[in-house]
């Protein structure tokens, strides 16, 4: 096929009438990137879950396994920079001089990716004049093991990768009046940022607690998807 023959298969099969497409481009690597509804992000369900199927009942042993402290959950987090913060115990509610036997103590496990753009497949134009519409979702467990369990921040960054253009953040807090351990989606549709867009920078943490047991929040299915639809 020739170049013009590769234009006009990315512009149909996108449906981009009206975007800038120079000619410039090597449309045939750009058509082969598939850089319009694809997940950008690397290994979204580290935990091998998927928000499709239910979540399994937490398991909870007899005899508490015990051992040292542990605040990060298992699984696969390559693609993720991750890190943990662990919280300080909460004696707020204990009267003077009751025993205490054991806290619970808190910690937030952080993972993070960040997208370039271009490197995807996407071009200039495009992102500066078209502004496509910037999909976040996310799906979490419904741990309720506390009131606080999950955050997300996305934050759309210039090209010094320091600049932000924009940016949403959701911090939801748990009704944990009745027992519910479902998936719940987080999401965000970015919309007429303005031009400059050439990262994304995902960021969310997720709570857990140990005491005598380690119990995690669990995520699935996260994704950074552009969408050939223009900008409202």
């Amino acid at each position: 096929m020739s170049a013009a023959e590769w234009k006009k298969k990315c512009e149909d099969e996108w449906s981009l009438q009206g975007a800038p497409m120079p000619d410039g481009l090597d449309w045939k690597s750009v058509y082969e990137a598939k850089p319009l509804g694809r997940n950008f992000l690397k290994n979204p369900s580290p935990h091998g879950l998927s928000k499709n199927i239910p979540l399994p009942e937490p398991e909870l042993p007899e005899v508490p396994r015990g051992g040292p402290p542990r605040f990060q959950p298992d699984g696969d987090f390559s693609g993720w920079t991750t890190s943990v913060e662990v919280l300080p115990y909460d004696t707020s509610g204990i009267p003077p001089g009751v025993a205490i036997c054991g806290l619970s103590q808190f910690s937030w496990f952080t993972m993070e990716q960040v997208v370039d753009l271009k490197a995807e497949g996407l071009w200039d134009e495009l992102l500066d004049e078209f502004q496509p519409e910037i999909v976040v979702q996310d799906w979490y467990e419904e741990s309720q093991l506390d009131d606080s369990i999950y955050q997300l921040h996305v934050k759309l960054l210039g090209a010094d990768k320091s600049t932000v253009i924009a940016e949403h953040t959701a911090n939801p807090t748990e009704d944990r009046s009745v027992y519910s351990h479902n998936w719940k989606e987080v999401s965000h549709v970015f919309s007429g940022y303005g031009p400059g867009v050439r990262y994304v920078h995902f960021v969310h943490r997720l709570k857990n607690v140990f005491l005598n047991d380690f119990f995690s929040t669990v995520f699935a299915d996260s994704s950074v998807i552009v969408k050939p639809t223009k900008s409202s």
